[in-house]
């Protein structure tokens, strides 16, 4: 038997490096396939990212490789990378991470449905950038008040201006997942039922929440769709929402500009209305399905079209309601509408002037995220721009009767209002997690508007997500 030497391999993404410090000698014999086969190893950062380690593996014959990591000061929090493909070289990702700790891990390889196990190594793991230090403070006076599944679950958030940040974040206010994109902002993030994270990104000097480009990023890092305007049926601005149906198609909301006669209300001949739409993209860029505020409902009918026609409506938030057909709401006209799905008729509208007779205890002005919460009820983040006062509100709907009840009501303080952006989202029966956008917090409220947490963030975010620790028990561990 003949004994090769191991031998690491420090590389350098750019400035950023992690170094192992333990070095030994594995053995291998030609003629044993339960023998060890690794013949060495490269560490570093995956996508030069300080919270995500690549491990390169080489090994003397062709084998599946992967490897279980920990914390060294929780061995029993073990987490496995994904399995390479059978072969000489592997690379494989280590989400998980937290900054300037100590990890141990242990080399798994695969050979004739054989597996050898190497011996543990460990690594120092970097400190945060200063740019990415204090990003988020979180304040909990009485944690024992917090439900179990926020205690232990991550949030999904955005960074604007460029360059874009996405990050996912716990409870303590910990960074613990951040994706970067040079040069662009990322304008806004959804976490899909795939466990990627699509975005629009945008450049700085687009509007708030505008974007030319769809970008799919899975939680290694890596591209899973990038689209731009331009490719294809993809020749809009994008604004708002962005996520992935059933059909794993792209929905989206888009702008149209469109020249009408305006001189039967007191404008041109030839005017220019801008209009929001819906657009179902597939991989390549080729339009699925399409529809336009303009076709569905006449602009002439609004009274206000003259004044708004520059960004009439201002479509905010699209969802899809239990039946598939679309929910859409209107900054504008404080409005909710169903969107069929298929015809794209209007099938009814809630809110000021709508179809629905409004329950006595709901008025609401300029009202985002507006989808179907885990009580079958339509909620939504209410900005309250007339009562200097946001609210989230929670609206049982009897669609054949066109009455509602109204199930959840929550005033925030008024110290916290947010005339523009925001999202709330239930949590558990008994509390609601809101982001308050223009206020950079964010807070987990009970059901009688008491704040529990609150998360003070660098950033604006457009909106804030929370995600189960189940959604990611395979990439992150709380």
């Amino acid at each position: 038997m003949f004994a090769y030497p191991f031998i690491f391999k420090y590389f350098f993404l750019k400035h950023l490096c992690i170094f192992l410090t333990v070095c030994a000698s594995i053995f291998f014999a030609s003629c044993d396939d339960h023998s060890n086969i690794i013949k060495d190893i490269n560490i570093g950062l995956h996508n030069n990212n300080q919270l995500r380690v690549q491990i390169d593996v080489t090994t003397i014959r062709a084998a599946e490789v992967y490897a279980e990591y920990w914390p060294d000061s929780a061995k029993d929090e073990k987490l496995a990378t994904q399995t390479s493909k059978n072969g000489l070289q592997h690379s494989l990702v280590l989400t998980n991470i937290l900054a300037d700790t100590k990890y141990d891990f242990q080399l798994y390889t695969i050979r004739d449905g054989k597996k050898q196990e190497s011996k543990v190594y460990n690594f120092q793991s970097e400190k945060l950038a200063p740019w990415l230090q204090e990003q988020f403070k979180a304040v909990c006076p009485m944690p024992e008040l917090l439900p179990a599944n926020f205690s232990s679950g991550f949030m999904v958030l955005n960074k604007r201006e460029a360059p874009g940040l996405t990050y996912i974040v716990d409870a303590k206010g910990r960074l613990r997942w951040y994706n970067m994109v040079d040069g662009t902002g990322i304008k806004v993030t959804h976490f899909t039922k795939d466990k990627t994270i699509i975005s629009i990104l945008g450049k700085n000097d687009e509007p708030t929440s505008y974007g030319s480009e769809i970008l799919e990023v899975n939680l290694r890092g890596d591209t899973v769709l990038h689209l731009k305007k331009g490719t294809g049926d993809f020749q809009y601005t994008i604004h708002h929402e962005v996520f992935k149906n059933d059909k794993n198609q792209v929905v989206t909301l888009y702008l149209e500009k469109r020249v009408m006669d305006l001189t039967s209300v007191g404008g041109n001949a030839k005017d220019t209305v801008t209009g929001d739409g819906i657009l179902v993209l597939d991989s390549t860029g080729k339009k699925i399905w399409q529809w336009n505020v303009i076709d569905a409902f006449d602009p002439l009918k609004d009274p206000h079209i003259l004044k708004d026609k520059k960004d009439w409506l201002h479509a905010n938030s699209l969802s899809f309601d239990r039946d598939g057909n679309y929910l859409i709401s209107f900054y504008n006209n404080a409005q909710i509408w169903k969107v069929n799905a298929t015809t794209g008729a209007i099938m009814w509208k809630f809110g000021k002037g709508g179809t629905f007779t409004m329950p006595p205890d709901c008025s609401f002005s300029m009202a985002h995220s507006a989808h179907i919460n885990a009580n079958g009820d339509l909620m939504f983040f209410n900005n309250g721009v007339d009562k200097g006062q946001s609210e989230v509100y929670a609206i049982r709907l009897d669609e054949a009767n066109q009455t509602a009840k109204t199930d959840i009501h929550i005033q925030l303080p008024k110290d916290i209002y947010n005339d523009r952006m925001g999202s709330a989202y239930l949590i558990n029966d008994s509390t609601v997690l809101c982001c308050c956008s223009k206020r950079h917090i964010a807070v987990l409220t009970n059901l009688k508007g008491v704040l529990l947490w609150s998360m003070d963030t660098a950033i604006p975010p457009y909106r804030i997500e929370f995600v189960n620790k189940e959604e990611l028990s395979d990439w992150l561990l709380p």
